[in-house]
């Protein structure tokens, strides 16, 4: 990986963390994209520490925030000419219901708008710098996701791990009709399942009850690192090099939702978001 430019989403820590830590052992360019500057920099450090690769960069990137994206895009884009791999790992849930200040239900804007216009705002330099990959990090609870185009902010009901699901399979929805678009244009898109793992998802996400759930099945959760382990895979190995529109479970193609692969869904569920995100085009 030496020579190639990576960008991770939610780097400070869990899978993100062992994600940059991993590419930047391999001697990658690693930027990572984080909320908080304080944990950011400290996991920064500690990247740098242990793989002695100095090039290692943090900058913030609030993945909830339109406005925070697009500084990332720009300051990154005038610090780097080139992105060989973007992860869009970011991943968040909350058990009450939260609004930003655009007024977007929070678990859908952190795990699916914020990945879908990082994406929009990189797209130009991930195309200048083919062959390239973006990596979006979905979850197995997909599969109990469903698609509401009319109520896409769970106004009419809200549960966290509910829209947590819903929100992940629109990220894998969004995988597949990326790659459809780009293809021909030596850019790769696939989804990843990482397995149940030990992470911060849930932490501080407002219910008191799901926090202590989340401690109670700790012990049946595999470790940071090797839910990391797939998409590593896909940002660095050559087997994939060629491989678009897929998901990856241990480092092995697996099957989706069946509604995941509704083309007119992903057509429709697209062209919703464009109007939400007030883009122009994609």
């Amino acid at each position: 990986m030496k020579g190639k430019i990576c960008v991770v989403t939610g780097s400070n820590s869990g899978i993100g963390r062992e994600t940059a830590l991993a590419l930047a052992n391999m001697g990658a360019t690693v930027v990572m994209a984080v909320r908080n500057q304080e944990r950011g920099q400290k996991a920064r450090n500690e990247i740098v520490d242990r793989t002695g690769n100095n090039a290692t960069d943090m900058m913030i990137c609030d993945v909830s925030s339109k406005e925070s994206i697009r500084n990332f895009a720009k300051t990154f884009t005038s610090k780097y000419d080139r992105l060989d791999v973007l992860i869009n790992n970011a991943g968040a849930v909350f058990f009450k219901r939260q609004t930003t200040h655009h007024g977007f239900e929070r678990t859908l804007a952190v795990d699916y708008l914020g990945p879908f216009l990082l994406t929009h705002e990189l797209l130009p330099l991930l195309k200048s710098s083919a062959p390239s990959r973006i990596i979006n990090v979905s979850s197995g609870l997909h599969k109990s996701g469903k698609v509401d185009l009319d109520d896409l902010q769970s106004e009419k009901g809200y549960g966290g791990m509910k829209v947590y699901s819903n929100a992940k399979l629109m990220l894998i929805m969004f995988t597949y009709m990326l790659a459809r678009r780009l293809e021909g244009t030596g850019i790769t898109v696939n989804a990843v399942l990482p397995g149940f793992v030990a992470t911060n998802l849930g932490k501080g996400g407002g219910s008191l009850r799901q926090s202590i759930a989340f401690k109670l099945v700790r012990p049946m959760q595999i470790s940071a690192k090797r839910g990391a382990e797939t998409s590593v895979y896909l940002a660095s190995s050559d087997e994939v090099k060629n491989v678009t529109g897929k998901c990856f479970a241990k480092k092995k193609e697996t099957k989706t939702n069946l509604i995941s692969y509704d083309q007119e869904l992903q057509e429709r569920l697209w062209n919703k978001t464009i109007e939400l995100l007030g883009l122009t085009s994609f």
